[in-house]
Parts: structure tokens; sequence; C-alpha cells
């Protein structure tokens, strides 16, 4: 292996003035591969007494509920002196900054609102929900990558990567000096571990894989989106330990607890509560829809 220089344009497309960033086309993507996953489980009727037209309401509102939940999750939550400084912060989303936790709690939300609507079971909805949705987290974090945001701390491992806009002394150097200082190794010391890949692998891959063979058969009433909660709150625990903390904030406590670990410790705790609860719940039948239903 061998330490990598970032030098990823985050625009994909550039249309005169219009601009369309790859952090953009990642949630394009996420919802795309959310929509085929769920699809899936709703003709194979994992939410029995649900039909395609009923869940492209429930995919509509989620999407909502991300955006919106995203975007004021990390207002609250990482940037709220900025919010109280200026107001309109909120809405300047082409400046970047979305929260997972805030994103949760609007699909929530959106879960919560559908599920009376529709006359299901809130949990039922969240455990018809969480296997498809790892891949969009995945998408995120590469997002993140490409956008070369939310960087980890420095490595010596060999499979480091080298931040230009996370170091002082690069910033307005051109890219061909900065490649020519790379080539010859004397950036080696300003590599950093790529958190942003390393939970796209946990929270993307990872998850998905082991949530959908752990749905691939019905499971009792809070167990699929209890062990989403707690593996989405161990691995974001774990890799906070080799990423930078907002550099607002910085560490809550013992000079290593961030943010991110504080808002995942209630998904761990959740999570377990939901597994433990799980023992004495009923468990939905499948109940595939038949040919030609689906539309």
């Amino acid at each position: 292996m061998s330490i990598v220089l970032h030098q990823i344009d985050p625009v994909a497309v550039a249309l005169g003035p219009l601009k369309i960033h790859w952090y953009g086309l990642m949630y394009l993507l996420a919802f795309a591969v959310a929509w085929l996953l769920g699809r899936s489980r709703i003709r194979a009727g994992r939410l029995p007494g649900v039909d395609e037209n009923a869940f492209g309401d429930l995919l509509f509102y989620g999407m909502l509920g991300v955006i919106l939940g995203g975007r004021i999750g990390y207002v609250l939550f990482y940037a709220f002196t900025d919010f109280l400084a200026n107001p309109l912060f909120l809405f300047k989303v082409w400046d970047g900054g979305m929260s997972f936790h805030g994103g949760l709690l609007g699909v929530f939300a959106a879960a919560w609102y559908w599920a009376r609507r529709q006359g299901h079971h809130f949990i039922d909805v969240m455990d018809f929900i969480a296997p498809w949705v790892p891949p969009g987290l995945g998408f995120g974090r590469v997002g993140n990558y490409i956008g070369g945001e939310l960087w980890g701390k420095y490595t010596q491992a060999g499979w480091g990567v080298i931040f230009p806009h996370a170091e002082a002394e690069l910033a307005g150097l051109p890219a061909a000096q900065v490649r020519s200082l790379h080539d010859s190794g004397a950036l080696d010391a300003l590599a950093r571990h790529p958190s942003q890949l390393y939970q796209a692998l946990l929270e993307g891959l990872v998850m998905f894989v082991v949530l959908w063979w752990f749905s691939a058969r019905p499971r009792p009433r809070y167990a699929v989106a209890g062990l989403f909660a707690l593996l989405y709150g161990v691995f974001r625990f774990a890799v906070e330990f080799v990423r930078l903390p907002d550099a607002d904030i910085g560490y809550l406590a013992f000079g290593w607890l961030t943010m991110g670990q504080l808002l995942s410790l209630p998904l761990v705790l959740i999570g377990l509560f939901w597994l433990w609860k799980s023992r004495r719940q009923p468990t939905l039948a499948a109940q595939p829809v038949a040919a030609g239903a689906a539309s």
C-alpha cells in the first residue's frame, strides 16, 4: 500500500453557474437504491397490506425526513452558534452540513406519520426500513470522502490519505506542486486516516450484509430495528476515535469524547433494549404480492 494524495474535484458536472456536486449525486444514488431494495421487500410481502403506491409515499416522507432532519440536526448539534448569529444559516444547504442523527430522527418522524395514516405499528415500519438504509449511509460517506471533508487523525498506516484542504501549510499551493511534494514523500507525515471510508465500509457494506441476511426471514418485532441501532451506534462510536472532532466543538470530555460518540450512545442503548424486548414480540408473517398485483 502507499499513501494517497486526495485531489478529487467535488464538482461532478459544471454547466456554467450550475454545479452538481458528487455529494448530491450520492444522495440521489442512495434514494434510488432504497427504492429498489424497498420495492423488492414490498413484493416479498415484508410489510403486509402495503402496495407499491403506499411504499412510494413512505419513501417520499422518508426522503423529506432525511433532508430536513439531517439539516436541522446539523445546525442544532454542530453549528448552533452560527444559527444564533444568523438564523438564515439553517437554509444554506449549499455550504454543506448534514447530521446522520438528525436525519434518523427525521426518518423516525416520517415513519411514525406514515404508520399512523396506514394503520401499522411504528416499529413494524422501522423493522421494514432498517435493512435498506445502510447502502445510503455508505454512499453518503463516499460523498464525504470525495468532497475531502470529515477527515481523520494523522496516521503512520500505509493506507493513509493526504487531504490538502486539511493542512494550513498546503493552502494556496498549486495542485501540481502539491502532487510533486507528495511524489517525493515530503508529505507522508501529513497522511490521515480516511475515516470516511472506514464509515462507508462499516455503516454501509457491513451493516447492509448483516441486516439483509438477518432480515431474510421474518423476525420478531423490534429485532431488525434494534440490530440496526446497535450496529450503527457501535460502529460510529469506534470510528470517532480516529476521526477529528468538529473544530468549533472539539472534545466534550475526557480528552476523547466527541459529539458523534455522545449522540451514538443512545442508539447503542436503544438497540440493546429493542433486541431484549423483541424476545416476547409477535413476528409478522410475509405475504408475498401475487404475480401481476404490483404495478
